[in-house]
């Protein structure tokens, strides 16, 4: 038989409001709190004709205070400002993923090369690695060789990541854990026509300096009657 009024019951739980607002808050008095008011108690009846006035809600942000704290803000926008700021601090939230890279114990050089390859793309983006070795059957026999090859692993990958966990054998499988590194920004690589722009502009320029005149030399031969001098 259908139990409507226990799903119904669920339903109004969920839509419940996160805080009791205006009439819905019960006791005799409360202290209320506000940018444009003084912490005081009051009779609940006036603090919500005091929010009415001001055109905001009166909220109840401490019900277990004695008495409980009120504050005077418009709801709708504190329930906006709310979400958003849960919404900014989950965008800036970093996920980090683990990416698995399955071996067997007698991986052949090609495949390990290829594994190793993405294992480098994943820690490069900021994803952990998870290495294991699966040994199928009577391949167990060969739980250090497979050891070998997640030691192996790990050191080739030295530059990229560093070990989380070492080899662990956990059922049929031997397990590594490798984080990535976190590496600092490049640097700027300085080039011989950098360095030689440098070097200019360091180095003082010469001065042109005025091209001297030569003063006019007065004559002082003997004078001759049609001659300027």
């Amino acid at each position: 038989m259908p139990a409507p009024q226990k799903n119904n019951r669920r339903d109004r739980n969920n839509n419940k409001p996160q805080h009791r607002i205006n009439e819905q808050i019960r006791c005799r008095e409360v202290r209320i709190v506000g940018d444009d008011v003084e912490s005081e108690v009051m009779p609940t009846r006036q603090a919500i004709q005091l929010a009415q006035q001001k055109g905001v809600d009166l909220v109840e942000i401490s019900p277990n205070a004695v008495p409980p704290v009120c504050r005077l803000i418009n709801y709708s926008k504190f329930l906006y400002q709310q979400k958003k700021r849960q919404k900014e601090l989950k965008a800036k939230q970093v996920k980090i993923e683990v990416k698995e890279i399955r071996f067997g114990p007698q991986t052949d050089e090609h495949d390990y090369n290829f594994k190793l390859k993405h294992a480098k793309e994943f820690l490069s983006e900021g994803d952990k690695v998870k290495a294991y070795v699966f040994f199928r059957g009577r391949s167990i026999l060969f739980k250090e060789q497979g050891e070998v090859l997640l030691l192996r692993f790990a050191n080739d990958l030295e530059e990229y990541g560093k070990v989380e966990q070492m080899p662990v054998l956990e059922g049929k499988r031997m397990i590594l854990f490798i984080a990535p590194k976190k590496t600092a920004a490049p640097k700027k690589v300085e080039t011989v026509a950098d360095a030689s722009e440098a070097q200019e502009e360091q180095t003082p320029k010469p001065v042109k300096k005025a091209p001297q005149v030569k003063a006019k030399k007065e004559y002082t031969g003997p004078f001759v009657e049609g001659e300027d001098f």
